[in-house]
């Protein structure tokens, strides 16, 4: 039998995780001041991935009226995102842009688990990430 008694032993503290996904000051920007004009007071911007377009995966931004059990909540630059449970994975380390040129304005993802993306730039294909790392 061993002399450590577990009725007094502390929890180890958990390090920090980096964010998920990061705005830039551009898309931080741009995002509150879509909130601000939003019909209805949101909890925040959801992010997520679906399945479709000729290269697999569409990423996902929409209105979130509150957070889900299993989201994960970041907070960045003042805009609370929320990433569906099931994005996480895809997402670790992507930076969400907001471009704007003659032609267009959009929000831009700077995914380094992209593998692929078609011609027209709307779907891409995305290997799971390995793990956060501090």
């Amino acid at each position: 039998m061993s002399d450590l008694d577990l009725t007094t032993a502390q929890p180890r503290a958990r390090r920090p995780r980096p964010k998920v996904v990061s705005l830039t000051d551009a898309a931080a920007d741009r995002v509150r001041e879509i909130m601000a004009k939003a019909e209805k007071p949101y909890a925040g911007l959801r992010v997520g991935v679906k399945n479709g377009g000729c290269a697999g995966q569409e990423y996902v931004l929409e209105y979130a009226e509150a957070a889900q059990p299993l989201d994960e909540v970041v907070e960045d630059k003042g805009v609370t995102i929320l990433v569906e449970p099931k994005a996480v994975l895809f997402l670790i380390g992507t930076v969400i842009d907001y471009e704007v040129n003659k032609l267009s304005a959009k929000f831009v993802f700077r995914n380094p688990n992209e593998t692929d993306a078609c011609g027209c730039g709307e779907s891409v294909t995305i290997e799971p990430g390995r793990a956060l790392e501090a």
